[in-house]
């Protein structure tokens, strides 16, 4: 008998604006296209940055998030700018992307409040913060005490993206039973860095799930929320299916993003392809 191939879940992967010898294009990372689909086993759609409609924009944020399953906020090289957390002015030369900041923060906060799966990756996890009221540390490297964080500068892919330190697992946490669930160390695992900001103070509601041994916040989650709500400070995106904890990470988010898919398949109305 023939059994219908369950349905893939939709999801969301923002982009960022981009200059291109004096054009602007929209454009993400191919890692968190391919990670989608190969580690949370999902069809990514692109998620343009034009801002909320609600506010101007042109990205009518509230029907996105009713037809999506779940969402990838990714990471990027603009920073997300210090008002929005009542923060200090960027100095002139730190890059920035209103359009993104515009799109992704209402995204970020309609998201959660519509019990849509998120995961956060690298500027992601800030956005997170910022969105639900905290505030980031705009140039990390600056503080005492804290190390560089930000890319290596090197043109090699593979080295821009190498393991580079540990960040320790707070026990009793989500990411600590991942961990476990995957059959490795549950206290402490190692991930790449390619970030100048990070966490200042955490949002309510989020649960700090990760930090580095210099005392950086790596990793969130949000039990309270009506969905799936992780973020990760380092790029788990990339080689996704040769790092257990990513993987662990991405199938966790696939899970409950195929959850909101069984659930909006079975509402009277909806036409599935099987």
């Amino acid at each position: 008998m023939h059994k219908p191939n369950p349905i893939r879940p939709l999801i969301g992967v923002n982009a960022d604006v981009r200059d291109n010898n004096g054009m602007d294009f929209v454009a993400m990372g191919l890692q968190y296209v391919t990670a989608v689909i190969a580690g949370a086993g999902g069809i990514p759609v692109m998620v343009p940055s034009l801002g909320d409609a609600n506010d101007g924009g042109q990205i009518h944020v509230d029907e996105l998030i009713s037809r999506l399953d779940g969402l990838v906020l990714t990471g990027g090289r603009a920073n997300v700018e210090p008002h929005h957390y009542h923060g200090k002015p960027f100095r002139p030369d730190t890059l920035r992307d209103p359009l993104r900041d515009s799109t992704t923060l209402p995204l970020a906060r309609k998201s959660i409040a519509a019990g849509l799966p998120l995961f956060g990756i690298c500027r992601g996890i800030q956005e997170i913060n910022v969105a639900l009221g905290g505030s980031l540390h705009p140039y990390l490297w600056e503080l005492d005490g804290v190390d560089d964080h930000r890319m290596p500068q090197t043109d090699v892919t593979a080295n821009r993206f190498a393991l580079r330190h540990l960040v320790n697992l707070e026990a009793g946490g989500l990411f600590a039973e991942l961990a476990c669930g995957v059959g490795i160390d549950d206290k402490a695992v190692m991930v790449n860095s390619l970030h100048g900001q990070a966490i200042d103070r955490v949002a309510d509601g989020l649960r700090i799930e990760a930090v580095s041994e210099d005392g950086v916040i790596e990793g969130v989650s949000m039990p309270g929320s009506p969905g799936f709500v992780v973020g990760v400070q380092w790029h788990a995106e990339y080689k996704v299916e040769a790092h257990a904890f990513n993987r662990a990470l991405f199938e966790a988010f696939g899970h409950a993003a195929r959850r909101r898919t069984e659930a909006r398949a079975s509402t009277p109305g909806r036409v599935d392809v099987t």
